[in-house]
């Protein structure tokens, strides 16, 4: 009898949560989904905005039937919603006034409105500063780190959660991107002016897109096919000398066709050298990128597909003019270089037939593909791999009821690796195995009234590696009143360690680099919550943010260059390995158009090192951060100020430790009709790490190390540019 009343009372709940709310899809004349539109009962100020897919899920309010949807550029649509329960919108014709453009202002960063904590980095947040690539779009968030990895060849890491970038899985629209031999440049591989949004997901994410999160996920949304027509070109030069162009096009042959081309230079032509050590700050850098993408959507038929080509030279070590020197001094001196040679094919095709648009029932194929060709010299020391990967996915969605919807899927993933070195000085370097994997998940969803919803996803797979292994992950959220909003995140996730793959960057030295036999799988659960407060004051929003996460590792591997600081010693963790991050952050707009950011954040990050519980080297224990913005009425200037004050650490053994430190960046930004121009500076306090490389007088010597790193390694650099917008 207890479980027939339970089940009633289930069914009652979801009976009542389907009936309170309104779920539909906005879409332009074109049919095209429109995202980020507002959509508010009329007279009151409660609503939402339409997401990624242009849908949106909107709770009732009592006596009031009328929803009002508006977009920038589009005419206010008022809709009767009495006794319908979904609905679709179209928002017809642009709003023009003879001269007269009307812009809303957006936020740059948004919170996502399902379980998962999700920070949605949006285009107005992407033009504060100079987001020449992924790598230098993270300035204002208080969440991501981005940090050199050595002082020669330019490759930088994301840190989320205290944690280094392989322990974030990179995604491009949703697909697994940049594993294994792309992981150490990936960061400059996607140019700035192709993202259309990035979102970052800390902690456990989804099961969907594989088991290989465990401090979290970030996606890069490119630029749409399907988006108005338009021709925009780009051009930037900073004071080293660096010259970038970017052009990104699209066309629509017709409402259900469109094609986007996308186009990317860029030329670090000059040496630099501002610490007088004789070594390039950052290497001379050429790069081409292009892609071309498609759209197509005839009836319940929707097709996306894109092609990317890549092909970076890297150039560093001893400046020309250090090396002149030193062999006038020593005829025996030879000069000490870094050439690192990549090309990058990928593609992707995505395939969806939608059965039923109102319970968002669907299936969807997914296959993508990319080969990797690296070639490297570190001095005398060569490192050359090809890598190939193939990957499919094959998925079924759909919403039983506005409260329950589930997700289902296969998948499986073939890494390919063709290793080559010259590395006599490491007797027991193996090849890179080869891996296939495959799996199958399924997750769902329960949603009440938007105020209780619970995510639970189970995934399981299996790797000729490593055998079966099984991916549990949960989430929470629970909206308590207006004000005051939780999160609940729990879940486990999977790494291959590749060492030389993941650190070949490591070669940049003269350590000697020591592999145990069978590295483990690396194996982390992780835990998070989150709490959210909106206050009203002085009829303006503070937005204030309080968020813990736990990553305790079952199995590591650490890398130990505390022993012995002629050698890097990789191997199986023997103890402990954690990381807790706590961070808050505020955000109150003081008065029309100026908007202020306050965050801080500790980190704990310990790791048991040749048997003794450690703090992890090379790792601020603490970030705090101020970034400001201001636009004048009509968005014609915009003013962006970002400071950070990164807190101190423990370099290796023998080293000694590292204080605190800031870094200052700012920018202005100029409006006109046909686009913008900018001018800015970053690193405007000019703090330079002293002596980034270590022996750099004889780098053939036995303590040549460029590794070392934990700052900045160049200092002040000014930059401008122009973007114009062509709009058919």
């Amino acid at each position: 009898m207890l479980r027939k009343n339970a089940i009633l009372i289930f069914l009652c709940l979801s009976a009542l949560a389907s009936a309170a709310q309104v779920k539909g899809k906005v879409k332009d004349d074109q049919g095209n989904a429109l995202v980020g539109a507002n959509v508010v009962w009329q007279g009151t100020n409660h609503g939402t905005t339409t997401d990624a897919n242009g849908s949106f899920v909107l709770n009732r309010v009592d006596e009031i039937h009328s929803l009002v949807t508006s977009f920038v550029g589009y005419a206010n649509d008022t809709t009767n919603c009495k006794d319908i329960d979904y609905v679709e919108i179209t928002l017809r014709g642009e709003i023009t006034l003879d001269d007269v453009v009307v812009k809303a202002a957006r936020p740059g960063v948004m919170k996502a409105r399902g379980a998962q904590n999700i920070d949605v980095i949006g285009s107005a947040e992407l033009c504060r500063a100079a987001c020449c690539n992924l790598g230098e779009s993270f300035s204002n968030n208080p969440s991501v780190d981005v940090e050199y990895s050595d002082a020669a060849t330019g490759a930088k890491q994301i840190k989320l959660l205290g944690l280094s970038g392989g322990y974030v899985q990179m995604l491009t629209e949703n697909v697994p991107a940049f594993r294994g031999a792309a992981a150490p440049f990936s960061l400059g591989y996607i140019p700035g002016t192709w993202m259309q949004s990035i979102q970052v997901s800390k902690g456990a994410a989804t099961v969907k897109n594989g088991y290989e999160s465990i401090t979290g996920q970030i996606n890069v949304e490119y630029l749409k096919p399907q988006l108005e027509e338009e021709l925009d070109v780009n051009l930037f030069l900073d004071s080293h000398l660096k010259i970038e162009a970017n052009i990104e096009g699209n066309y629509h042959f017709n409402d259900a066709l469109s094609t986007g081309l996308l186009a990317h230079y860029e030329n670090m032509w000059m040496e630099h050298d501002g610490n007088g050590d004789g070594f390039m700050d950052m290497p001379k850098v050429q790069q081409f990128d292009f892609m071309n993408r498609w759209m197509y959507k005839k009836n319940h038929y929707v097709m996306q597909a894109y092609v990317k080509a890549l092909k970076e030279d890297r150039n560093g070590g001893q400046t020309e003019d250090s090396y002149n020197h030193s062999k006038a001094l020593d005829s025996d001196n030879q000069r000490y270089k870094i050439n690192i040679e990549s090309e990058r094919y990928e593609g992707v095709l995505k395939n969806a037939y939608i059965f039923n648009e109102v319970y968002n029932t669907n299936v969807a194929l997914i296959l993508s593909g990319s080969i990797h060709k690296m070639n490297s010299l570190y001095g005398f020391k060569n490192y050359d791999v090809n890598n190939n990967n193939a990957y499919a996915q094959l998925m079924f969605e759909t919403e039983f009821t506005p409260s329950h919807s589930i997700s289902t899927g296969l998948s499986f993933n073939h890494d390919c690796f063709n290793e080559r070195w010259k590395l006599d000085y490491i007797p027991n370097l193996r090849r890179a195995p080869d891996e296939n994997i495959a799996g199958a998940y399924a997750q769902y969803t329960f949603n009440y009234d938007e105020k209780l919803v619970f995510m639970a996803g189970l995934r399981g797979d299996y790797s000729d590696l490593y055998g079966a292994f099984v991916t549990p992950r949960a989430h929470v959220k629970w909206v308590l009143s207006e004000l005051l909003k939780l999160r609940f995140s729990a879940g486990k996730g999977y790494r291959t360690p590749r060492p030389m793959l993941d650190y070949h960057t490591l070669l940049a030295s003269s350590r000697d680099i020591i592999l145990d036999d069978n590295l483990k799988q690396e194996e982390a659960w992780n835990y998070g919550a989150t709490a959210t407060f909106d206050i009203d004051i002085l009829e303006k929003c503070l937005l204030i943010n309080l968020e813990y996460y736990y990553t305790n590792f079952d199995n590591q591997v650490v890398i130990d260059i505390d022993s012995d600081a002629h050698k890097v010693h990789f191997g199986n963790l023997n103890g402990i390995s954690y990381s807790h991050t706590f961070q808050i952050d505020a955000t109150y707009p003081f008065f029309e158009g100026f908007s202020l950011l306050g965050a801080f954040r500790y980190n704990d990050v310990k790791t048991t090192i040749n048997g003794v519980l450690r703090e992890k080297p090379l790792s601020s224990r603490y970030k705090g951060l101020v970034t400001a913005t201001y636009k004048t009425p009509l968005e014609i200037w915009q003013f962006d100020v970002t400071l950070q004050i990164n807190g101190g650490g423990r370099m290796p053994d023998g080293f000694g430790t590292f204080d605190a430190y800031p870094v200052l960046n700012a920018q202005i930004l100029k409006w006109f009709r046909w686009g913008n121009i900018y001018i800015g500076g970053e690193n405007l306090t000019n703090f330079k790490q002293k002596n980034p490389i270590i022996g750099y007088d004889d780098p053939w010597g036995p303590d040549f190390d460029a590794t070392m790193i934990y700052g900045p390694i160049d200092g002040i650099m000014f930059y401008g540019g122009i973007k114009w917008k062509i709009t058919k």
